[in-house]
């Protein structure tokens, strides 16, 4: 494996999607391996250090979430040294393709996930279906999963009614229900917001031993937005690899909320709309007395008035 401190702060920022695709293709082909996956998947490797993080992405918020519009994972491969793996896919797929069957049973079959120490997988949404999906192909890994969902099989899930247009993908076959694919792992956490009524329903049908439910009330349906903006990604998933990741050390990383706008706005408009005024008047006062709040502040002088 290369040398962690090998120099690795690629940019991929202004390029088309062809170009961008390619310019990635390349990076991952001179320090590990490019796969086209079928039509709309990909898999991108970068070989460093002992510990493999595997991240499934869609091309799409690779190039919106991050300002190089880089793999999630590169960030920790120049950070901390680490391998990654990329699984790309042009839209939300929740990465139900043959081919990608195809690709992980190879990498089993070579003993690829043999090779690390570690083994993260990690994922958001349909990208966090998938992380828990396919982390079964890596017996003893760990996974990260924001809002996953359990699978859009019908006879499971037919209350889902947010995503129609993938009823007729099949969710029964390989790799198909997620939190049965977990068995294998050395623990699972699953981040949700209790109050996002089907994340919850999905998140109750992770409930095993080995998963833990990290929850992040009042963060709404973007969380993996939210904890990007809040710097949190990183050191979740330094604490996923490193096995310690719990509730109390998940609960002071979940204190930068009391600095975030937008978390901070979202309790005030639950707390209006319950018209609970002693405690908008406490946040208010609080919010003011430690950051620059203008909202807050009218809020406080109206209540005072």
């Amino acid at each position: 494996m290369q040398n962690a401190a090998d120099t690795f702060n690629p940019t991929l920022s202004g390029l088309s999607k062809d170009e961008w695709q390619g310019a990635l293709a390349e990076i991952a082909g001179e320090r590990g391996h490019f796969e086209h996956l079928g039509k709309r998947h990909f898999a991108a490797h970068v070989e460093q250090g002992d510990t493999l993080l595997v991240t499934f992405e869609t091309v799409q918020g690779m190039r919106a979430l991050s300002e190089d519009a880089i793999p999630m994972g590169w960030n920790m491969v120049r950070r901390h040294g680490w391998s990654h793996l990329c699984i790309g896919s042009d839209g939300d797929t929740w990465f139900r393709d043959p081919a990608v069957y195809a690709y992980f049973d190879r990498l089993i079959d070579d003993g690829f996930f043999d090779a690390y120490e570690t083994v993260v997988f990690y994922g958001a949404g349909p990208c966090g279906y998938a992380a828990a999906a396919y982390s079964v192909a890596s017996p003893g890994a760990r996974v990260l999963a924001i809002q996953p969902q359990a699978t859009l099989d019908v006879r499971v899930t037919d209350w889902d009614d947010r995503f129609v247009d993938m009823r007729r993908t099949d969710f029964s076959s390989r790799y198909g229900f997620a939190p049965d694919m977990l068995d294998a792992a050395a623990q699972a956490h699953v981040v949700y917001d209790p109050r996002e009524t089907l994340d919850a329903m999905h998140a109750a049908l992770f409930t095993r031993g080995n998963v833990q439910k990290l929850r992040t009330r009042h963060l709404g349906d973007a969380i993996q937005t939210h904890m990007i903006n809040m710097d949190l990604i990183q050191p979740l998933l330094e604490q996923t690899a490193a096995g310690t990741l719990g509730t109390r050390s998940f609960a002071m990383l979940w204190r930068a909320r009391r600095d975030y706008p937008p978390y901070l706005r979202a309790v005030l408009s639950a707390l209006d709309i319950d018209k609970r005024t002693l405690l908008i008047r406490a946040l208010c006062v609080n919010v003011t007395g430690r950051i620059t709040a203008p909202r807050f502040a009218r809020k406080l002088k109206e209540l005072d008035n």
